[in-house]
């Protein structure tokens, strides 16, 4: 059988099927990082993911014979990386869920897709379709009764809750920032692999500095469950996830690529449920409806968030 036609869109598997998985593995984090915030201090759980993190990465870049050689530009744009997404977000991820739940964490960073549209076309000047647009709002509608029937049935205090949600959304704005930074041209001029092993072992130094500097020396919990999570969210949920996501939001942009923290919290939830005896209640059902909704919204244009009619210039 023939190709498409020259101009008509067609499946690309290379944005599919990572789509598919750091979604699905995203949605699982959630409550393994919960798991972590316990007798050891959030910041030296986050130092301990990105150690393993870094040298995980720099083996899996010599595997793919990429350089770890890297000039100023390159160790600027790790920098970047490295504060905003590998400290920053997940610095402000963690401390989060000290005073508020996984589910209300996981659906405020389901709003990403805004600021990801909103710098993408400020800064790499990817101006959004109306059904994009369109499909954005349904979809934040879907979140924010997530998030309602999350907060409906939170029992913290009010003033625990806004510093929950200051934190949530300083993490969501670097990892927004970090998005759209790796998506610009000077970012993309390095080998991705090795550029995300920098970013993470320059992270993990800012990450061990604020630990010290918040936590004091390093404390570790003999608990093998602890350990579990920290390398399957350092191996799965960083290496793994960070090395499909990145070359996505390359492809199709930050918006686009932002759908994923849709539907990570209905992933989060529907583990819960298997898990943690989660209920779902009307609210939750119907906040769950209209993200997925608004999801098939933005797939039933012509040009899809998942769909490609030409090969990626870079």
């Amino acid at each position: 059988m023939s190709g498409p036609p020259a101009g008509t869109s067609r499946v690309d598997a290379s944005i599919v099927i990572p789509f598919i998985i750091f979604t699905a593995i995203w949605g699982s984090t959630w409550i393994i990082i919960r798991d972590q915030v316990g007798s050891v201090p959030p910041q030296w759980s986050v130092a301990y993911r990105f150690m393993i993190a870094a040298v995980a990465m720099a083996l899996v870049a010599k595997l793919k014979k990429q350089s770890l050689k890297m000039d100023r530009g390159g160790l600027i744009a790790a920098t970047v990386l490295g504060v905003t997404q590998f400290s920053v977000n997940f610095n402000s991820v963690y401390a989060a869920e000290q005073f508020i739940t996984s589910g209300v964490v996981a659906t405020v960073f389901a709003i990403l897709l805004i600021p990801n549209s909103l710098l993408a076309w400020a800064f790499l000047d990817q101006k959004p379709n109306r059904r994009f647009l369109a499909a954005g709002v349904v979809a934040v509608c879907g979140v924010g009764l997530l998030f309602l029937n999350e907060l409906r049935s939170s029992p913290v205090s009010n003033q625990h809750i806004a510093i929950g949600l200051g934190l949530t959304l300083l993490g969501l704005m670097g990892a927004s920032s970090a998005n759209v930074y790796q998506a610009g041209k000077e970012a993309r001029r390095h080998p991705l692999l090795a550029l995300l092993a920098w970013s993470m072992a320059i992270g993990a130094i800012i990450d061990c500095i604020l630990a010290f500097i918040i936590a004091g020396p390093p404390v570790a919990e003999a608990r093998l469950g602890y350990w579990a999570g920290v390398i399957y969210l350092a191996l799965f949920g960083s290496v793994l996830c960070f090395a499909l996501y990145f070359p996505v939001v390359r492809k199709i942009g930050p918006g686009k690529a932002a759908y994923s923290s849709v539907m990570v919290p209905i992933i989060a939830m529907s583990l819960s449920t298997l898990f943690e005896a989660y209920r779902w209640s009307p609210l939750a059902i119907a906040g769950a409806a209209l993200a997925l909704g608004g999801m098939l919204l933005a797939l039933a244009g012509r040009r899809r968030p998942m769909l490609v009619t030409a090969p990626d210039a870079a």
